[in-house]
């Protein structure tokens, strides 16, 4: 008898499964210092303690990506691990800041299944609760992944779940205690507040990086992410290790700060989609649309609704004519940040 995991197939998951994900891990100083040298990301309120206290925090919590990361990483040996592509998001928001010292540990639930009509592979969706040592939530997401079956075992019933189109902005979480009514915008780096920005308006971020293989598998194993795509290049018929859609997403958020540097906290996913693979070679740029502004009860902090789109292309351009994804868009994000008001 095997004793390793081969991980799940299409087959092997049914709604209302529910999946405690091995292996807690502590975060810790390290991973932002790994963070900031992988991407390299800048936002003030977590690069710098004492901007963070003036923003009334207690210290400055660790990236909200590095949570996406981390909550993530866990669920991938029982989840992806056998996953063809990993389709979408939803339904996500942070519920509580990480702090160096947490310990972070991952529970998912199956809420859909749906076979393809090869028959060969199928959908699976997953609703996944990231809490610390506490008990307390600190992130919840919905992801849904395309999963081999093993056999020609019969499809399941087809559910699929019903999915919010996006998070309301009266249902994001505020961390306890923040406020921007001092907030320093020379140190943050620009001056733009919630209400210098207009919905429908196209920010070209205007840098790019291009990936090298190095990077991204340091970035996959940071986060302990085993996914076969991303380390065994015997596993596609091209040969290639496929880039983690983590790390285009963090690349594609730092790229932003230019242009939208006191967006600094993430607080709610509303969808995304990884629309083309990316490999070590490509050159990665990124521009955001604005697609809607709200204000929350915390002083000074306001809400702005961004799409993040990662591209080997043009600013701008994120579908064809026939309404598919241009095939140099890699990444389309729909997501909340606080920003002062």
């Amino acid at each position: 008898m095997t004793k390793t995991n081969p991980g799940r197939f299409f087959e092997d998951y049914a709604v209302g499964d529910v999946i405690k994900h091995a292996v807690p891990r502590t975060v810790a100083e390290g991973e932002r210092a790994l963070y900031h040298a992988l991407y390299p990301a800048r936002s003030a309120l977590y690069s710098s303690d004492m901007f963070a206290q003036d923003c009334g925090l207690e210290s400055s919590p660790l990236d909200d990506l590095i949570a996406f990361h981390v909550v993530f990483g866990k669920t991938v040996p029982d989840v992806s691990l056998n996953a063809l592509a990993n389709l979408g998001y939803a339904e996500g928001r942070w519920l509580a800041p990480v702090w160096p010292g947490d310990t972070l540990t991952s529970v998912s639930e199956v809420i859909g299944v749906k076979q393809n009509s090869n028959g060969k592979s199928g959908v699976v969706w997953v609703r996944t609760t990231g809490t610390n040592q506490m008990g307390t939530p600190v992130l919840e997401y919905v992801r849904w992944v395309m999963v081999r079956k093993r056999s020609d075992a019969a499809a399941p019933q087809t559910i699929i779940p019903d999915l919010k189109p996006a998070v309301a902005a009266s249902d994001l979480v505020i961390p306890e205690g923040l406020d921007f009514s001092d907030y320093d915008f020379t140190l943050a780096g620009e001056t733009h507040r919630l209400h210098d920005y207009n919905v429908g308006e196209i920010i070209d971020h205007v840098d790019g990086v291009t990936i090298e293989e190095a990077e991204h598998m340091i970035a996959t194993r940071l986060w302990q992410n085993t996914a076969k795509v991303h380390f065994d290049g015997t596993n596609r018929p091209d040969g290639k290790r496929l880039i983690y859609g983590g790390h285009v997403i963090s690349l594609a958020r730092t790229l932003s700060f230019n242009g939208l540097a006191n967006a600094q906290m993430i607080v709610g996913l509303n969808a995304g989609a990884h629309a083309n693979p990316c490999f070590a070679g490509d050159t990665v740029r990124a521009w955001s649309e604005v697609l809607d502004l709200a204000e929350t009860a915390a002083p000074g902090v306001g809400a702005i609704r961004l799409r993040l789109v990662a591209t080997k292309g043009v600013a701008g351009v994120l579908r064809n004519d026939d309404g598919k994804y241009h095939p140099d868009v890699l990444l389309d994000l729909d997501y909340w940040a606080l920003i002062p008001s």
